[in-house]
């Protein structure tokens, strides 16, 4: 699929098909689409659509017209319609289509043409069915109306697209593919097609390191841990942005074992790894001029004769001690040995992303990413860059109230803090951990996936993290 920008009226547009807009307030231009709207009782509800052939005066063969709603959604409703628009062009397999040019309250047209190029290319994402050959995409060239012939926004979202892609892709597959191993593949193949810089340290590494809260995850499983990094430099020597990203490729709970109901939906617990490989991607693809890096501490937590039990003790890299209270908060005990290793990057801030706990999504549903931070501005910054990205992100507490829930009488902390306030109290696990640097944490349990009939991964949170590692140029 191919975007570019287009100075035409769109009556003149030679191609498939023109998509236009109609909101609830207003009467359409032209006033040939005006009376067919009429005619067909059409109520520009947002989302809907209705589809016009051989209208008079367009010398493209189809018009879709999408509703907008009313004025003051306009921005969600922008991305709502195109995505239904995707659905509409391939059923009609129009391979040439124009896009109206449209204005949004608060938002340039740069930004428009941005995400019109990801929305666009997300919505034809389809999933990898293990052993089915994938479709092709009907959509060929998609040219959007703008009196501006710039489309680096149109490069920016197709290359955040790409991301959620992967992301979306790596967070689909079954487990027993998309395991450790195979997202340091992956990374690797990121590293030759963009010419990163990649490590991966293996088991021994690690317990060399002394991460041994980080293996005291892994060691139920067969699966060996790894830990990745990959480095994009685009400025010299200027302090990189660290993103690290959880990898649990598959959580049984271990030996604090899950319901079974639904558990096969674990595999998504690695998302913040996912996300952080998408991000990395997108910005590959833009080469923009500032460095970044991505941490990934990825394992397997199995049940074993060998696995952690509740009440065990384990030294972190840091040093300090903590009380596995339950198995199943492993997410924070690989996450914490990997943001003490990311002090050899000397960050200008370090950002993680995981699918921590199910608390975020009693709190916040599944609409907002849940964001804690130890400085304000960089939670301002994301809170900043969610809204421009329509990838939005909801700021919780860190009080020292809420740390107080850690305390063991066997360890310097236990892992869980009780019942209340799950996500903030897991916050405040890793915030022991970052004290020497700027950092801001996403939990991304309730975003990352959506369950039932459209089970799958969202791509989320690829586009905030772009969009603040862009912001920061």
């Amino acid at each position: 699929m191919e975007f570019s920008l287009i100075n035409t009226q769109i009556q003149n547009f030679d191609g498939d098909c023109v998509v236009v807009f109609s909101n609830s307030e207003a009467d359409f231009a032209d006033a040939n689409i005006q009376n067919l709207i009429e005619l067909n009782h059409f109520e520009s509800k947002a989302g809907s659509t209705l589809l016009l052939n051989l209208v008079d005066g367009f010398k493209a063969k189809q018009v879709i017209v999408l509703g907008m709603g009313d004025v003051a959604n306009t921005a969600k409703n922008y991305i709502k319609a195109l995505t239904v628009t995707s659905g509409v062009l391939n059923t009609i397999k129009s391979k040439s289509v124009m896009i109206e040019a449209l204005e949004i309250e608060g938002f340039d047209e740069k930004w428009s043409h941005r995400i019109a190029a990801r929305v666009l290319q997300n919505a034809n994402y389809e999933i990898e069915k293990v052993g089915v050959e994938q479709k092709i995409e009907v959509i060929e060239n998609i040219a959007i109306q703008s009196s501006n012939d710039n489309a680096h926004e149109l490069t920016q979202g197709h290359a955040i697209a790409s991301g959620m892609s992967l992301a979306r892709h790596l967070g689909d597959l079954p487990s027993n593919i998309c395991t450790p191993t195979f997202l340091a593949d992956t990374a690797q193949s990121l590293a030759k097609e963009f010419n990163l810089e990649c490590e991966v340290l293996e088991e021994a590494d690690m317990s060399k390191l002394g991460m041994d809260s980080l293996l005291s995850v892994s060691k139920g499983s067969i699966e060996p841990p790894k830990l990745i990094s990959l480095s994009y430099v685009g400025n010299g020597d200027a302090k990189p942005i660290v993103l690290v990203g959880k990898g649990v490729t598959f959580d049984s709970g271990g030996i604090s074992l899950k319901p079974g109901a639904g558990m096969d939906e674990m595999k998504y617990d690695m998302c913040g790894a996912a996300s952080v490989l998408g991000t990395m991607r997108a910005i590959a693809q833009i080469q923009p001029k500032i460095n970044l890096t991505i941490v990934v501490p990825t394992v397997e937590n199995m049940p074993a004769h060998n696995a952690s039990k509740p009440g065990d003790v384990v030294t972190s890299m840091s040093g300090q001690t903590i009380e596995i209270l339950n198995t199943d908060a492993e997410g924070r005990l690989i996450l914490c040995d990997a943001l003490t290793y990311v002090e050899k990057f000397n960050p200008k801030v370090v950002i993680d992303t995981a699918t921590l706990t199910g608390a975020v999504i009693v709190a916040l549903g599944k609409h907002h990413c849940g964001l804690m931070a130890n400085d304000q501005d960089l939670a301002d910054d994301l809170i900043a860059a969610g809204k421009s990205s329509l990838d939005t992100a909801w700021q919780l507490p860190l009080d020292d109230e809420y740390d107080e829930l850690l305390k063991s009488n066997f360890a310097d902390m236990g892992n869980i803090g009780g019942r209340e306030a799950g996500s903030v109290t897991a916050a405040c696990f890793l915030a022991r951990y970052t004290q020497n640097y700027r950092w801001a944490h996403l939990d991304i349990a309730g975003t990352a996936w959506v369950s039932g009939a459209k089970k799958g991964a969202t791509g989320r949170p690829v586009p905030l993290l772009t969009q603040y590692v862009l912001d920061q140029i």
